[in-house]
């Protein structure tokens, strides 16, 4: 997807890139996108995301709450950026959640190590779907994350991807939207998904 730049051109002061290396066309992809996009850079490839429609927002909004509810001493995380390991390169995502334990992003970091996460959470848009079923399931796991919510929307159902081994998850089980979504260690409570 084309990445939009306000105005008819770019700016003057953009320097020729020619030549930069995949992380650096990712550094410049991300200072240029407009508020609300997500640049992120998955096993080698930069994926622009534009801003979420409504209907994703609320599912995002309804997850957070949920989490709140049923743990005070919860950060719930949407637009934080992880670095996690990939196959060759390092990834950057920024997931739609990210459950962790309150303070554990209490920096000036706009990148952050995967370490404190306890859930990472995406829900589904026609652009991202893809990632979200394969690569990401691939780099949350690599990266040691204990939970991994897919929301797909397009397929009606969530996924609960649990104990991470090497590039997978050793336990995937799926639910039909609507119904109670049981989360495990380290979490161990249901989600309603019957608002989605």
């Amino acid at each position: 997807m084309p990445l939009p730049v306000p105005g008819d051109e770019f700016p003057d002061d953009v320097p020729d890139n020619e030549g930069a290396s995949v992380q650096e066309t990712f550094e410049l992809f991300s200072a240029l996108a407009p508020k609300g996009w997500r640049v992120e850079l998955i096993e080698g490839e930069i994926c622009v995301v534009p801003p979420a429609n409504g209907q994703h927002e609320e599912i995002v909004s309804e997850l957070s709450g949920q989490f709140r509810d049923h743990d005070k001493g919860l950060g719930r995380y949407t637009g934080i950026g992880l670095y996690l390991p990939g196959a060759s390169d390092t990834i950057r995502v920024i997931p739609d959640l990210v459950i962790a334990p309150k303070g554990s992003f209490d920096d000036q970091q706009e990148w952050h190590a995967p370490d404190p996460v306890l859930l990472v959470g995406e829900v589904t848009s026609s652009s991202t779907a893809g990632r979200d079923r394969v690569q990401k399931i691939r780099g949350y796991a690599r990266a040691g994350i204990p939970l991994y919510l897919l929301i797909d929307r397009e397929a009606g159902e969530a996924v609960v991807c649990s104990e991470a081994e090497g590039d997978d998850y050793a336990h995937k089980d799926m639910y039909k939207l609507g119904a109670k979504v049981r989360l495990p260690y380290p979490l161990g409570f249901e989600l309603d998904t019957a608002e989605f």
